[in-house]
């Protein structure tokens, strides 16, 4: 048996959770050869600097099937044990997929208010170039998983994607696993939603995995995440109408 490993991060660790809200931050999965669990990008930076209480985790296995249980075990220990609500998901890559499958899909996914979709990808056959302690490997995904995540019925984010969401997609314009247009189609699927916003950031030059550029991705998430509390958010770029280089 694998055991599902997480971190609870609590901002006052001797009060009651009872109804509080709580981020969920996830990586790939702990055994995977992506380096994307849930300390290694940017997910540990970010979930020291969340204004909120956050659980970060792996999924145990990889499969589509097995990460969507391994999501509804971890929201169950934080509400059975905690008395947490889940208002935000992070997730990164595949993760990214899970997180909005979940949303989709139960009854307290409706109550989310905020998702960040970093690097998410839609179902494809594909093969990763991942870096291993900074050396380049090429990781193939074997025919069964991608049986498995092309039964996953990708409009299921078209149709059922709760409409109240506010959404952040950060993709990199140097990303050679998902293409940038993966960003593109997520930002026409959720920005036709109301009142849930979608606010889209490109970052020039930077990877899948935002190589040496984690800090700047917690930066974007929290500057969004401030908006998205203020009620100052529209659907959009981000940093619409702030001077850069052309």
């Amino acid at each position: 048996v694998t055991t599902l490993v997480g971190v609870l991060e609590q901002l006052e660790q001797d009060r009651p959770a009872n109804g509080k809200r709580v981020a969920l931050v996830s990586g790939h999965d702990a055994n995977c050869l992506t380096g994307s669990h849930k300390d290694y990008l940017f997910q540990k930076r970010l979930a020291m600097r969340l204004p909120l209480d956050s659980f970060r985790f792996d999924f145990r296995y990889g499969g589509s099937a097995e990460d969507a249980r391994d999501l509804v075990t971890v929201v169950a220990f934080l509400r059975n044990n905690y008395g947490y609500e889940i208002d935000m998901v992070v997730g990164h890559s595949r993760g990214s997929v899970v997180g909005m499958h979940w949303l989709c899909t139960s009854e307290e996914g409706k109550r989310v208010t905020a998702v960040v979709n970093v690097s998410g990808h839609r179902m494809r056959t594909y093969k990763e170039k991942v870096s291993v302690t900074r050396e380049q490997v090429l990781q193939r995904v074997f025919p069964k998983d991608l049986e498995e995540f092309a039964r996953w019925d990708t409009d299921i984010v078209r149709d059922n994607f709760p409409p109240t969401i506010n959404v952040l997609t950060v993709h990199g314009l140097a990303d050679d696993v998902v293409p940038v247009y993966d960003a593109i189609i997520y930002a026409r699927a959720f920005g036709s939603r109301a009142p849930g916003t979608h606010v889209l950031h490109l970052m020039e030059d930077a990877d899948h995995n935002f190589t040496g550029r984690q800090d700047e991705v917690v930066d974007v998430i929290l500057e969004w995440l401030e908006e998205h509390h203020s009620g100052a958010l529209v659907t959009g770029v981000l940093r619409t109408g702030i001077r850069g280089r052309l």
